[in-house]
């Protein structure tokens, strides 16, 4: 059986949990003003990031969020890393185990409808030779997350293979653990294959080789004895988000721009962030202050315009690191588009005004795709875009259905209908995409702003720019 080894561990769990009152009793139905919604979590790239408190969103975690407005309660997180997580789900005290995880029917643990369709594959170096076949697995030793779906595929693949060693890591992320095999320091690594792309852009010389199972729903569990009106609630809850479009919503959110970067332009990224970023750090942190933009996202902005090159100068007279046209640098007194103070300001100082312009109805992160696509286009554009997009009746607001509407622009029965005219939209939707790349890429970094000399000097006349940072 596929969880055999796991059943065995997790009936000592349930025993121990049975003890005193006979066993584990459900959570009653949280009540609106006085309980939470008791969530069980790890840390995961798809699920939530390991911090009380934080406010960096992952998949799963906005889905929570999600449904626990609709109950209207709060969320408090029960956050359990890998090596416990089984343990956990035992004991039944949560409301939902959200934590990309599938079914444990064989253990009474009861489940929502599928949120996710997934399969687990084998993780390599670029530069080791690929194994096609599980058999080639005899005599290696592959790393695999603790408590995880993984480890189960693992163990039932280890007991028909000579010498293959399972290593189950019960600390970090699985996004660490691909670090290490990036460094050559882990040979093999199982991983979920939803994460291939993500982790993709963190580990450039990564390669999925093998597919180890067969398709598995990922769900939320509701525990060996759940609420049977949270039970109600929940299973609703993911039928009507898959059908009525939220769920693909999140999904484009977090999956929509992995695929645009190609190795090669997330090596030379990465190269550049060791090489050329601590030059331009102190800029990118002033034009934060200023601002108010995440330094990440305007060094993001600058990469995609112009590999970080101050001196970059397109055929169309769009010059500098941030490529201002001359009629924007004139509009924000820029005196000389190849000084990277002035251009780095100014561009962050561009986006802001963008954000500005759009509707109070349009929220983060839409906001800030939608402006950095004016960014591009140009707000005219956008404009016409925005209209072309209530004519289709797609959402205006959402970057989910404006990056469908964009590249209309090129298309003479579109644009000869508005008065900016012709634009190559689909390149601002592809900018877009990458921008959210490289922020990503930047973010995961955990590039630490040390004592660098504020390059601007005196702000006066900036203090009318907003200090809000956009959540994205």
């Amino acid at each position: 059986m596929l969880l055999r080894i796991r059943l065995s561990l997790l009936s000592v769990f349930f025993l121990l949990a049975a003890c005193g009152d006979g066993r584990p009793t459900a959570l009653p139905f949280p009540t609106p003003g006085r309980d939470d919604l008791v969530v069980l979590v790890r840390p995961g790239p798809l699920t939530h990031d390991g911090e009380e408190g934080s406010m960096v969103g992952r998949l799963e975690r906005d889905l929570v969020e999600i449904f626990a407005r609709e109950l209207g309660v709060g969320v408090r997180y029960r956050i359990v890393d890998a090596a416990g997580f089984d343990q956990a789900v035992a004991d039944g005290r949560y409301h939902l185990a959200a934590a990309w995880l599938s079914p444990l029917p064989e253990l009474g643990i009861a489940a929502t409808p599928p949120l996710f369709m997934t399969h687990d594959v084998l993780a390599q170096h670029e530069a080791a030779l690929p194994l096609t076949r599980p058999e080639q697995l005899a005599g290696k030793t592959v790393h695999v997350m603790a408590g995880s779906r993984r480890a189960a595929t693992l163990r039932q693949l280890a007991a028909s293979l000579p010498d293959m060693t399972v290593v189950e890591v019960g600390q970090g992320t699985i996004l660490d653990l691909l670090e290490r095999l990036g460094e050559r320091q882990v040979d093999y690594v199982v991983m979920d294959s939803r994460l291939e792309d993500l982790a993709g852009q963190y580990v450039p010389s990564l390669r999925t080789s093998l597919r180890l199972s067969e398709d598995q729903p990922i769900v939320w569990l509701l525990g060996p004895h759940p609420n049977s009106e949270l039970a109600a609630r929940a299973s609703a809850f993911v039928e009507r988000i898959r059908a009525d479009g939220t769920l693909a919503r999140l999904e484009e959110r977090y999956f929509g721009h992995v695929r645009r970067l190609k190795q090669p332009d997330i090596t030379r990224f990465l190269g550049e962030i060791e090489t050329t970023l601590p030059k331009l750090l102190g800029y990118f942190l002033a034009a934060e202050a200023v601002s108010g933009l995440d330094w990440r996202l305007i060094a993001a902005v600058a990469y995609q315009e112009s590999r970080w090159d101050p001196n970059a100068t397109s055929y169309t007279n769009v010059r500098g690191i941030m490529m201002l046209t001359e009629e924007t640098a004139d509009r924000l007194g820029v005196g000389n588009r190849l000084d990277v103070r002035e251009s780095i300001l100014a561009g962050a100082r561009y986006i802001n005004i963008l954000r500005d312009m759009l509707p109070d109805e349009v929220k983060e992160p839409d906001r800030t795709w939608l402006a950095l696509a004016a960014y591009n286009l140009g707000p005219g554009h956008m404009n016409g875009a925005r209209a072309i997009a209530e004519q289709l009746d797609a959402d205006p607001n959402a970057w989910y259905d404006m990056k469908r509407i964009l590249p209309l622009l090129a298309r003479p029965e579109y644009y000869k209908r508005l008065k900016a005219g012709r634009a190559r939209g689909g390149e601002a939707v592809i900018l877009v995409e990458n921008i959210r790349s490289y922020y990503d890429i930047l973010r995961r970094n955990q590039i630490t702003p040390m004592a660098v000399k504020q390059p601007f000097g005196g702000m006066s006349g900036m203090s009318g720019m907003s200090a809000d940072k956009p959540r994205l």
